[in-house]
């Protein structure tokens, strides 16, 4: 039962994490190169949220939206 808990603890240290290590090590010689992935995320998040809010405004000049005001049936 042991050596299944290394397995596990193996297959992460060694296997999953090498680029977060070698994320870390390139770290250390150039920190923009490092951080590349990082960029590339807040690029493709701030894509995603111009197109969501330009698709919001499609359907508000559409008239799609609901907007009548009503509360929850237990109320």
């Amino acid at each position: 039962m042991k050596d299944f808990f290394y397995a596990i603890q193996d297959l992460f240290v060694d296997v999953l994490f090498a680029p977060f290590d070698a994320l870390r090590v390139l770290e250390l010689d150039n920190w923009f190169a490092a951080n590349v992935i990082s960029w590339l995320f807040l690029i493709i998040g701030f894509v995603a949220m111009l197109y969501w809010m330009n698709q919001l405004r499609i359907f508000d000049k559409n008239n799609e939206e609901d907007k009548s005001i009503s509360s929850h049936s237990f109320l």
